[in-house]
């Protein structure tokens, strides 16, 4: 069978996760769709939250226009309002209504009285004053004063809400001289605070405005605070999020809700910007999530009517008792049906605009939010990724029921996930892209199942059943990922041995002598290894080469041929001592382990084949057992190996060094033994040589000389120690050139 027979099917899933992210990143019209309809499915699904106790809406409803008069009322009635909250002890009036246009009703009136004035000729109507009179009238029922002045000894605080003009071009009705105007008018929700990364100005995209339609200057200057009540629906019209900055100019403009929110804490308002957008949204301390564009999205907590709704009319008619309103937030919007802002939100198809920004006050005070910051993408990816290729591993091995159960339970599992993250933590994963990728996995695999795998079954058998056990052969069917013909590219950790001075040693033996010393030692040697369950590929002469992760799967690898390393220094130490006894020479052997990607297989000729390994991980792991040399010691390996080995065996920095046919340096580490083994003259001598080899780097040749000799003195034949302190004498002697990066290259192999 081809090595790509069997990675088809994980080839397959590969396919699929790729369109997956592919689409995911291209926001394919429908799934964005979807995705949003699951967002709503899981506010539903979470249930209603109780808001606190800060927040309420004074609302014009059916009955307030019923008793007060058809919408719009003038001003006066407005101020009448403001009036009766701020007695009743509201601490905040935020105002869902804009005050956009001079309210002349007052006028009217008047005009009318002077029109039916004008019609008597006696003159008596002059002489008893008529004409002072209609002048007080006129000042007393300037409705707009009236609300103006209402606003300014209010012992509320009062926020007065407007609208931007989103369109790309100016309104042909604002010009210049009204614009800025406008400009003046809304000054009091404006981010005083804007903190931007260093450098130049980033250039990004945030939601815009061509100008703002505020409220009338006299009732404007009134009142410190407003705030826009802008809200932008998503493509399917529904309201998730609400802009929490908008653009206009050069300046950064806030929404009613914050600007309520930061009243009533008396704590400005801050915006964080970052290269990409957005960073965050701040009132005081506290950090609210938004998107790069400046956009929270909205953690409803029910229904319509979830936050107490109090009739204006009640409240003019004193039936509200205070302590329903005292030290609250009063949001002040029209409800009745027909004359109000109808939007539809993840929880009903008929929702008052006013009670959206109760809904992010309130989750703003209570700090719970629901986010879907752009880092979140990276766990989309991962849903994605991980869903598709733990399907694209599991399926081939399952059979038809237990593949579909699997899907099914992989399936509702991240929905229940999700689900999990939104109610719990406020986090919105994607759930469209993953559960797609998982039907189109399972769909495909499935179908490539059906109409291969009989094939495959009888190409395995005419293939392998003539030279394999046929219990070999049963295990390939029903597993035949594991079959590799050739090599394969491998994470490995190759293993590379030389005993020391044996050329020297074979000398002074007689050849029986030697091949029954020598046969000792591998055997010793090599049952260690096996015990780990690494791969000996070959003999030569004394030194053993030897893999780890090949060809059975390892998960622990590094540490594995770490422990062996370690075993088998340790069996060394008691073979010499019966060595010693028996007057034979007391081998001494130096290893070399790194960890890294190679080729492993079978590999020679038709005739005569070898399992063995290939690549600059087998290369570095033979000048590693070289490099002893230089430093004294028995054992080496690579940083690949000692960041994958775990914690059971302790690691001794030794030094960075560019090793013959490698480019890139290598840092090298020894192996000291297991951790319960070591004592405290080792941990000592450990640390005055790491002190010493960061003194080495840093060109301090004097303090490292004394660390150097401080370890000698304590381990006084420390081979790694002794080279350090030799290098550095001659280095204090002659300084290395000034782009000298610490590293040290070996001449030799």
């Amino acid at each position: 069978m081809k090595k790509e027979s069997r990675l088809k099917p994980l080839l397959i899933s590969l396919i699929v996760i790729s369109v997956g992210i592919f689409a995911y990143m291209s926001s394919v019209p429908f799934l964005e769709f979807m995705e949003l309809k699951t967002v709503d499915l899981r506010f539903k699904s979470r249930g209603e939250i109780l808001p606190r106790q800060d927040v309420v809406l004074a609302v014009i409803d059916e009955k307030s226009i019923s008793q007060e008069g058809k919408w719009v009322w003038p001003r006066s009635k407005m101020a009448d309002i403001v009036k009766k909250l701020s007695a009743a002890g509201a601490k905040i009036i935020a105002f869902d209504i804009g005050f956009l246009e001079a309210d002349e009703s007052h006028k009217k009136i008047i005009q009318t009285i002077k029109n039916i004035k004008n019609e008597f000729r006696d003159r008596d109507l002059r002489d008893i004053g008529f004409e002072n009179y209609l002048k007080n009238l006129e000042t007393q029922k300037d409705n707009d004063k009236l609300l103006a002045d209402a606003i300014k000894n209010s012992s509320a605080k009062v926020i007065l809400g407007y609208f931007f003009h989103t369109e790309s071009e100016m309104p042909d009705h604002i010009d210049k001289e009204h614009l800025r105007t406008h400009k003046e008018n809304i000054r009091g929700s404006q981010y005083k605070l804007v903190r931007y990364p260093p450098g130049e100005l980033p250039d990004v995209i945030l939601n815009t405005a061509s100008a703002p339609q505020s409220n009338i200057t006299l009732i404007s200057e009134a009142s410190n605070y407003s705030g826009f009540f802008n809200m932008f629906p998503d493509r399917d019209g529904v309201v998730r999020w609400m802009p929490g900055v908008i653009k206009f100019g050069e300046d950064l403009y806030a929404p009613l809700s914050l600007m309520a929110v930061s009243a009533y804490r008396n704590t400005p308002l801050l915006v964080k910007m970052a290269e990409y957008g957005i960073e965050a949204v701040q009132i005081g301390s506290l950090t609210i999530p938004v998107d790069e564009k400046g956009q929270i999205l909205i953690n409803y907590r029910g229904e319509e009517k979830t936050f107490p709704h109090y009739p204006v009319t009640d409240i003019l008619n004193g039936t509200v008792p205070d302590d329903d309103l005292r030290d609250k937030i009063v949001f002040v919007g029209v409800t009745a049906v027909g004359i109000y802002d109808m939007r539809v939100t993840p929880l009903g198809t008929v929702f008052p605009g006013v009670e959206i920004h109760a809904n992010i006050a309130d989750s703003i005070l209570a700090e719970d939010f629901v986010q879907q910051p752009a880092g979140l993408a990276v766990f989309d990816f991962i849903g994605i990724i991980v869903a598709g290729l733990l399907l694209g591993i599991v399926l081939p091995r399952a059979g038809v029921i237990s593949g579909a159960v699997i899907a099914l339970c992989l399936f509702i599992s991240y929905i229940s996930l999700c689900q999990y993250f939104f109610s719990h933590k406020g986090l919105v994963f994607n759930l469209v892209y993953p559960l797609s990728v998982i039907i189109l996995v399972y769909i495909t695999i499935t179908v490539y199942k059906y109409f291969t795998e009989s094939k495959q079954k009888k190409f395995i058998k005419s293939a392998f059943s003539t030279y394999l056990a046929p219990s070999v052969v049963e295990n390939l069917i029903k597993s035949p990922e594991k079959l590799v013909l050739g090599g394969e590219k491998r994470i490995i950790t190759a293993f590379f041995s030389d005993v020391q001075g044996f050329t020297s040693i074979s000398e002074k033996l007689l050849p029986e002598e030697l091949v029954e010393l020598l046969n000792e030692f591998l055997t010793e040697m090599t049952d260690i290894l096996l015990n780990y369950k690494g791969t000996v590929d070959k003999f030569e002469g004394d030194a053993i080469i030897a893999f780890f992760g090949a060809p059975n799967d390892l998960d622990n690898q590094a540490e594995a041929a770490c422990m062996a390393c370690a075993d088998m220094q340790k069996k060394l130490v008691q073979l010499r001592a019966g060595w010693k006894k028996q007057g034979k020479p007391e081998l001494k052997m130096r290893v070399g382990l790194y960890t890294g990607s190679a080729v492993v297989g079978n590999m020679g000729s038709k005739n005569r084949m070898d399992y063995t390994m290939m690549g600059d991980t087998v290369n570095t792991a033979a000048r590693l057992e070289g490099v002893n040399k230089i430093y004294g010691i028995y054992t080496l390996i690579g940083e690949t190996t000692r960041d994958a080995a775990g914690k059971r065996i302790v690691m001794r920095e030794i030094d960075s060094i560019n090793v013959v046919g490698k480019k890139e340096p290598v840092t090298i580490y020894q192996p000291m033994g297991y951790r319960e083994d070591t004592d405290e003259q080792t941990i000592e001598t450990m640390g005055h040589y790491a002190n010493g080899l960061s003194a080495y780097r840093n060109r301090d040749w004097s303090s490292a000389i004394l660390f150097f000799k401080a370890a000698l003195d304590v381990t006084s034949d420390d081979g790694p120690a002794k080279t350090m302190l030799a290098r550095c004498e001659e280095l204090r002697k002659t300084p290395p050139a000034e782009d000298w990066n610490g590293v040290f290259t070996m001449k030799t192999k």
